[in-house]
């Protein structure tokens, strides 16, 4: 085998390896938390813009990624409403909502005897800033840090 095959054969494998790795992330993507990044976004009945809109949601709203189909992403919601929205109008999760069935305490450090910062209503997003055990570091849109158990949280 000349060194001409040798090159054009490893230029070829790094391609392919490189092509698949291209691929790996939305595959992930599948078995992933995500929250939408932009105000407005369309969650539709079926992949595809023929299909009607089911719900039209808010830039950091949480969800869960049940499928993909193409660059559609068949998803749900805390209270288990699904549909369809395009890949490019969510990311990585960073963000949480409260699923409890009334307010709960955001606290001062990660225990149920600390000072109660704040009360939040369930369906408030929250962004996550970290974990410990099972208590969830969150920062309220107007400001507001504390800690929240993370039974109390979704996803």
């Amino acid at each position: 085998m000349n060194t001409n095959t040798l090159h054009s054969r490893m230029h070829k494998a790094v391609f392919h390896t490189a092509s698949l790795f291209l691929l790996l992330p939305s595959l992930a993507l599948g078995a992933q938390d995500v929250s939408v990044t932009t105000d407005g976004a369309n969650v539709r009945t079926g992949p595809g813009t023929d299909f009607p809109v089911y719900m039209e949601l808010f830039q950091g709203y949480p969800l869960k990624v049940l499928e993909t189909k193409g660059d559609w992403l068949k998803i749900s919601d805390f209270e288990n409403d699904s549909g369809w929205i395009y890949s490019s109008l969510v990311a990585p999760g960073t963000t949480v909502i409260v699923n409890a069935k009334q307010s709960i305490n955001m606290r001062s450090t990660p225990d149920t005897k600390a000072q109660i910062v704040a009360t939040v209503d369930r369906g408030v997003v929250l962004t996550k800033l970290s974990t410990q055990g099972k208590w969830v570091k969150v920062k309220h849109s107007q400001g507001t840090i504390g800690w929240i158990y993370a039974p109390l949280l979704w996803p």
